[in-house]
């Protein structure tokens, strides 16, 4: 069976907005957000990019572009550093340094007896829940991304965490509001 989870959905976001999908589960958030990220295409209409329909553009180009922090962020078993680098890997120790602050990340990486060379263990497994959303918020800046989507950035956190992640996300949108996002439209309809 056929599900249309979007009909006659239609956004437009300008540079430099920030807008956020409110919704009940199964509403197309996250499907709004894969569909941004071309993890498949709309059956009917067209996601348009600085004027360009994403299925037209080199997608690996276009990903290049976008920095993605998800509900549940997939860390690797190696460093903090290198998971922050997996977003670029011709990273520069500053830019990595940069996006941990900007991340509300910086502090709790320099209390760690490694620092940015601490391993996080299998999945993150060594760091609280907030603690992976912020590392994964500064790989996704370390990409310095024309767009920066966030699925449910902050639901699975405590209440402590995710103020402290709110915060890092609130940082980001004012320190980078000076950039130019590319202008998204939306128009699409998804079965």
């Amino acid at each position: 069976m056929t599900v249309q989870v979007l009909k006659g959905f239609n956004l437009t976001v300008k540079s430099g907005q920030t807008v956020a999908l409110v919704g009940q589960s199964g509403c197309g958030k996250s499907t709004t957000v894969q569909l941004l990220q071309r993890l498949y295409d709309p059956q009917d209409g067209e996601i348009l990019v600085d004027g360009h329909d994403i299925r037209s553009l080199n997608i690996r180009q276009y990903r290049e572009l976008i920095g993605v922090v998800s509900q549940e962020p997939i860390l690797f078993g190696t460093t903090i550093k290198n998971n922050i680098k997996y977003g670029r890997l011709d990273v520069k120790d500053e830019e990595i340094e940069r996006a941990a602050k900007e991340a509300n990340a910086y502090n709790f990486i320099m209390e760690l007896p490694d620092k940015f060379e601490t391993l996080v263990g299998e999945r993150g497994a060594q760091l609280s829940g907030g603690q992976k959303q912020r590392i994964a918020i500064a790989r996704a800046l370390v990409r310095n991304p024309k767009i920066l989507l966030l699925d449910e950035a902050t639901s699975a956190l405590d209440t402590e965490s995710e103020s402290v992640v709110q915060a890092a996300l609130d940082k980001v949108v004012f320190q980078r509001c000076h950039c130019d996002l590319l202008q998204s439209h939306i128009n699409h309809s998804l079965q």
